[in-house]
């Protein structure tokens, strides 16, 4: 399986094939700059609520569109408020922006707003709050507005606000509108800031353990190279509808590639340095290093590959989404790992390391440091070492069990961001579940006739319906069946629409454990009601139908993904090592580094930062990434243990190992994690408890489960190297 890589890398590390292998991945990079568009010209939005057409939400969804079309439109959310209570001149100014916004001086994209204007007052009056403090009223924007287009729009309705004068007021948008204009207004320029921020980390870390100032710069050029290449194919794929390029994973794909690159560089050079105090040619040097290093990078970078892959077996588009952008990413960062980074290393030889050049020594040990010293302590007291750490991790997965999740967006977003501040206000001042009522609605394969049966049989199941616990109030209940509320027919007459009101937040666990059990009873209410199961479907529409949906979607994706990801791992790791037992105990410590990372992260969020849920999507996205990219130092570790073992006892090659990779390891980690850290500058909650619990996970797993805990372990389960039973990959003969 080998041959082919250990062939590639020898012609790039070679005098001729370096050059070759350089010029080539110019001349691509300057081909796509010339000809190929940018990731960002063609990136679309997953949206929170991506449930997809054959889920239960989006097919009632549907069927309210196509039987009420009065229900198209992107709906946006005015809200006013005043501490104390709104005046009546105040009524006066919010009914001249009703009535522009009924105009035709209105922005050309609102299609309809609620004519506050023309109600009498005692129909102005329910449209407050109880304490007269805070009034709604929705405007609809077209359906599928381009973001930036939305963002202009509601900008025109806010330059409209300050233009009449609501001094005193609080004006917020929120609804579907806004929070589309406030996630533009968020990212703007996010991309650029965390580009910046990640080179210059990465670039102060490499300085500050290397003192090298081409060894900090040379890892930062080749990302930059390789990304202006995964930049321009994400782009073609996005211009010509190969795979659907989201937005958001570009942010994470750009982190991912220049702490992966840099980890290979890291890999790479400081193999290199030990090879060129052996050898006097700097090409023999890098044929030498890089012979041995190609394995664990071509393995590192397999696994990586394969759990982004797994996500394409997903259902919930979100994750779905990113499985084709981030398996495009390592595809080409395992190609630049393999070929870019040994060729220009080789070709800048001894003089990368200055002013540290490497000089040809007579032997290669383990020099003293705090990687030896621990090796020694590993060696000493694996027993004692393992226990203690076994129980601190099994500490930190215990709390994994205590997490809550949230299915709110909005509390994702700043305190100060408009959107999230125009709920909360809503969220205070009118009752939960008024936030965003469930639409109920009856579908008949024929005409509902409009006897007094048909309206005994819907009052009956509003009152059923109002019965259920987590159910506030149920409208319309019929009582003049010559003058239909509004919208409760369809020109069709063939469903029926009822609204239903929760006790609880919309976007609560226990308002989503409400609608299942409504979903999962709909026949029975049906049936309890007097209506035929075989002609009536009820269907349940709203935010909350589309949350239990994407709930259900999540709690099945983890189970698909935590078990595939498992599985697929520790059969590569099997093929690696060519061993039975030890797949299985790096596989275990990596799943134990998860759960102990995310416990203690909760722990932290919960207590220490006070958050009461943490975004129900950080458990799958922290352990596709923590896991794909932790076993990359388990697999250097393992194999340069595996290479000692050759001519060592089975403990002396575990010590020697972790005393000659601890130092680009830790290294490597160190970028890895700070790369992470750099996501908790973004303005999204979601983004900054990602940044936090993948650095603190990287950083466990570097130094505690790959530096003591796993070879602690394989010194315990492995008496001597011949109870291994691994066999060495012949590759002297392949090459």
């Amino acid at each position: 399986m080998l041959r082919p890589f250990r062939k590639l890398v020898k012609f790039a590390s070679s005098p001729r094939g370096a050059k070759i292998t350089l010029v080539s991945w110019l001349l691509v990079v300057l081909l796509f700059s010339l000809f190929a568009p940018g990731a960002k010209e063609f990136a679309v939005n997953s949206k929170e609520a991506s449930v997809g057409g054959d889920r239960p939400s989006e097919i009632a969804d549907h069927v309210l569109k196509e039987q009420f079309s009065n229900n198209d439109g992107m709906p946006a959310l005015l809200v006013f408020h005043r501490d104390g209570k709104i005046t009546n001149e105040d009524r006066v100014k919010i009914a001249k922006l009703s009535e522009w916004l009924a105009s035709d001086e209105k922005p050309k994209h609102i299609i309809s707003a609620l004519p506050f204007h023309q109600f009498p007052e005692n129909v102005q009056d329910e449209m407050f709050s109880d304490d007269g403090s805070t009034l709604l009223f929705n405007l609809s924007l077209e359906s599928d507005l381009d973001s930036d287009i939305t963002l202009k729009t509601l900008d025109q309705v806010r330059e409209k606000v300050d233009a009449i004068g609501l001094e005193g007021i609080q004006f917020e948008i929120t609804g579907p509108a806004g929070i589309s204009a406030d996630t533009i207004s968020l990212f703007k320029n996010a991309d650029i800031v965390l580009m910046l921020a990640t080179i210059g980390l990465i670039f102060i870390i490499l300085i500050l353990i290397y003192r090298s100032p081409l060894l900090a710069i040379t890892p930062l050029l080749i990302a930059g190279i390789v990304y202006g290449v995964v930049d321009r194919v994400l782009g073609l794929a996005g211009k010509y509808d190969w795979f659907t390029v989201d937005r958001s994973s570009i942010s994470i794909m750009l982190v991912l590639l220049f702490a992966v690159l840099t980890d290979y560089s890291l890999f790479v050079f400081s193999r290199y340095r030990e090879e060129l105090k052996k050898q006097e040619s700097k090409y023999t040097a890098m044929g030498e290093a890089i012979y041995h290093v190609s394995e664990p990078i071509v393995f590192s970078g397999g696994t990586v590959f394969l759990a982004m892959l797994t996500l394409f077996v997903t259902i919930f588009q979100p994750y779905n989404h990113f499985a084709p952008v981030f398996s495009v990413a390592v595809l080409v960062i395992l190609f630049a790992g393999l070929t870019l980074i040994p060729s220009i290393f080789a070709l800048m030889g001894r003089k990368a390391f200055w002013p540290f050049v490497p000089k040809v020594e007579s032997a290669n040990k383990a020099k003293g440091g705090i990687w030896n010293k621990i090796s020694h302590l590993v060696m000493k007291r694996p027993a004692v070492l393992a226990g203690i750490l076994l129980i601190v991790l099994l500490v930190g997965a215990f709390n994994f069990s205590s997490m809550k999740y949230s299915f709110n967006l909005l509390k994702s977003f700043p305190e100060d961001m408009p959107s999230r501040q125009g709920y909360e206000l809503l969220e205070k001042n009118y009752p939960a579940g008024q936030l965003a009522p469930v639409d109920i609605v009856l579908q008949s394969s024929k005409e509902f006739a409009l006897n007094d049966e048909f309206f005994t049989n819907v009052n009956s199941l509003v009152e059923k319906l109002e019965d259920q616990k987590g159910v506030s109030s149920v409208t319309p209940v019929i009582k003049d069946q010559t003058n239909l509320p509004r919208n409760f027919l369809s020109k069709s007459e063939k469903a029926v629409r009822i609204q239903l009101v929760l006790n609880d937040n919309p976007y609560d666990a226990a308002a989503l454990d409400t609608v299942q059990k409504l979903r999962d009873s709909a026949d029975t209410f049906l049936k309890d009601s007097g209506f035929s199961t075989k002609d009536v479907k009820m269907h349940i529409a709203g935010q909350t139908a589309q949350q239990a949906d994407v709930r259900q979607m999540n709690n099945r994706d983890m189970i698909v993904l935590f078990s595939l990801v498992t599985i697929l791992l520790t059969f590569v790791l099997g093929f690696q090592t060519q061993s039975v037992l030890m797949p299985i105990l790096m596989m275990s410590t990596i799943l134990l580094s998860y759960f102990s990372s995310l416990g203690f992260s909760w722990w932290i969020f919960h207590h220490l930062m006070g958050f009461e849920a943490i975004s129900y999507r950080l458990p799958v996205y922290t352990f596709v990434f923590m896991v794909a990219l932790g076993i990359d130092y388990n697999i250097m570790l393992v194999s340069r243990i595996r290479e000692e073992a050759q001519s060592l006892p089975w403990k002396e090659a575990v010590g020697k190992g972790v005393a000659l990779t601890g130092g680009v390891i830790s290294s490597a980690g160190l970028i890895l994690a700070a790369t992470f850290a750099v996501l908790m500058t973004q303005p999204l909650q979601e983004l900054f408890l990602f940044g936090f619990t993948m650095a603190m996970g990287i950083l466990l797993d570097t130094f505690i489960i790959r530096g003591i805990f796993l070879p602690s372990i394989l010194i315990l389960t492995h008496k001597d190297k011949k109870r291994m039973k691994f066999k060495e990959i012949n590759i002297n003969a392949e090459s």
